[in-house]
């Protein structure tokens, strides 16, 4: 009992900032701390922890190492796993160029510094972490990657993985949080946003000596959501974290290293911790973010001042130039002048359904720059009204769909006003969230949230991907659109009828839900009232007889295309097609 009682006293007295401890310990800012560092990894007079810079000097092929001083007892004498909680605050700010290497990671190693790795070309794509030339040290790593690795089978360029060992990720899932529980809204976050960004890493018991991790991201000063990201079940560290040597010992406990490592391959980026707080017995200390946020500002701000120091040699111009910076400065100023004018000239004006719609307008120069002046390498895909491109909003660093609508007929113009009209007010998790709308002279775009796994269809009748939708996957995207539609019928606050539910209108994300989407065709009424439509709108093979008939779009319109829907899923067949002797058929 005595001894328990000390443990808890020098507990208690190692849990200040930046103070060595036995099993707790915060970094409210890294200013006179003594990490284990090497490579790239410096720390700046600010207290920002930097593992690479944004700064490349000789190599772009740079890693960076930050260890807490200590080994800890992560298990015990017995070879059980203790538990552990983490929270840090970090940020990834791309290169001048618009990237940031390849990605860091929140790691637990037997040794606290790395192998340099022979090839450098290979130091990105292993986050520092391992060598493929020599056995790596045994590790258990939260990696934070912004590089789609096809070697790792690496979902998306913007993920959270739990790396056993192996650079293959057991556990993994698309950047966000989730505002309250996993029935609401997910939220996306940018890794490589040069935003901060809070991560906590919580390894507890579920079961006896089964242990479980959980990971969670939130925008700073946001608190922690309610709902981790990832959650990976069962994590046993004493299996990971072998150590021959001690192990052999009967009670000694294996001790090892937390820290943390980036790598940038072949590019430039700032990998920055700003704060850290770490409990083997408990949860980690809440860090004073009004301790962390000013350094970023601070370092920010240091680089600004360089150009500004590099602008006052414009004092030093000989007088001999004066007339030539005057001719200089009226040529500029006609041409703002003819831009001006000209912006004038061609504004965009507001529609009257536009002024209902709230603050969701984008800017067209925006626009462009986020899908590179909308070249073909960023071309997603082509539909009935335009064009689809793949875009990074500069302002968010969030990934975009952005649809191009042409305006040249009145059906392209019906689309985009019943898009931002519909679905810019829906929120479900089923439907695919609109994020903005842009009109530019005669063009007129919608930006959607990004789907990295694109359309259903393309895994229904590509060759390459037809197998690798199971049963289960079918019945879980079936049961989605069927979630979406019914909100759509029943739960919203007037009936929508989307009239052209299909494959190719739902879309994919990172885990493979299916979002219902394109309310191009769609009619809304209210609740207890006909439908006055009697437009026939839709795709060939889905539509009922009915409509065909009598022209008119109901709740049950959208039923019988859902059944049909349900019967291409089930045998992967499209709705119309060809049989062995060249006669139409339709599937249903």
């Amino acid at each position: 009992m005595p001894g328990l009682i000390w443990l808890r006293v020098r507990l208690i007295v190692s849990c200040h900032d930046g103070v060595d401890g036995v099993t707790e310990f915060i970094y409210n800012g890294f200013a006179r701390s003594k990490l284990h560092l090497d490579g790239e990894a410096s720390i700046s007079k600010h207290g920002v922890l930097s593992l690479t810079s944004t700064s490349c000097g000789d190599s772009s092929f740079t890693q960076g190492h930050g260890f807490h001083a200590e080994a800890l007892p992560f298990v015990n004498s017995h070879g059980v796993a203790m538990s552990f909680s983490a929270t840090f605050v970090f940020s990834i700010t791309p290169s001048d160029s618009g990237l940031s290497g390849d990605g860091m990671s929140f790691v637990i190693s037997l040794a606290p510094l790395f192998a340099p790795l022979s090839d450098p070309w290979a130091q990105g794509q292993y986050l520092g972490l391992v060598n493929h030339d020599i056995d790596a040290t045994p590790f258990f790593a939260i990696e934070l990657d912004t590089v789609a690795n096809t070697e790792f089978e690496d979902i998306d360029d913007n993920h959270v993985g739990a790396d056993l060992n192996d650079l293959t990720s057991t556990a993994s899932s698309t950047v966000g949080y989730y505002s309250g529980n996993v029935e609401m809204d997910f939220n996306p976050l940018r890794l490589s946003s040069g935003k901060p960004v809070q991560v906590w890493v919580d390894y507890y018991e579920v079961y006896e000596y089964e242990m479980q991790v959980d990971v969670t991201l939130a925008p700073v000063p946001m608190n922690k959501p309610s709902t981790p990201l990832l959650s990976y079940y069962p994590v046993d560290l004493a299996k990971i974290l072998k150590n021959d040597t001690k192990s052999k010992k009967a009670g000694v406990p294996t001790t090892a290293y937390v820290g943390f490592s980036a790598a940038t391959g072949g590019l430039c980026g700032a990998h920055q911790i700003l704060g850290w707080s770490f409990n083997m017995f408990g949860p980690a200390k809440p860090l004073n973010l009004s301790l962390l946020l000013p350094p970023l500002k601070q370092v920010r701000h240091s680089s600004r001042q360089e150009a500004h120091d590099k602008k006052k040699i414009v004092k030093w111009v000989p007088a001999a130039t004066i007339s030539s910076l005057a001719i200089l400065a009226g040529i500029t100023a006609c041409l703002l002048l003819r831009w001006w004018w000209c912006k004038i000239r061609n504004s965009e004006r507001n529609e009257d359904w536009e002024a209902e719609l709230g603050p969701r307008r984008l800017a067209y120069k925006d626009l462009h720059r986020a899908t590179d002046g909308f070249q073909d390498i960023q071309l997603l895909g082509k539909g009935g009204f335009g064009q689809v491109y793949r875009g990074v909003l500069g302002s968010s660093g969030m990934d975009v769909a952005v649809k191009r609508i042409s305006s040249e007929s009145k059906q392209g113009l019906a689309e985009f006003t019943a898009e931002i009209i519909i679905l810019g007010r829906l929120r479900h998790r089923n439907l695919v969230r609109l994020i903005g709308y842009c009109r530019h002279k005669k063009e007129m775009l919608l930006v959607y949230e990004y789907m990295p796994n694109g359309s259903l269809d393309s895994y229904l009748h590509a060759q390459t991907r037809h197998a690798m939708l199971s049963w289960t996957q079918r019945l879980h995207l079936i049961k989605g659109v069927a979630s979406g539609l019914l909100y759509l019928h029943e739960d919203w606050e007037q009936v929508i009828i989307h009239c052209d539910v299909k494959a190719s209108n739902v879309l994919l994300d990172g885990e493979m839900n299916g979002q219902l989407g394109d309310f191009g065709l769609a009619r809304l009424h209210d609740h207890g009232a006909d439908a006055h439509t009697t437009h026939v709108a839709g795709t060939r093979g889905y539509l009922p007889p009915e409509l065909t008939r009598f022209g008119k779009a109901t709740k049950a319109t959208d039923v019988f295309v859902f059944g049909a829907f349900v019967l291409e899923v089930a045998c992967g067949r499209r709705p119309v097609g060809f049989n062995a002797r060249g006669e139409l058929l339709v599937l249903v």
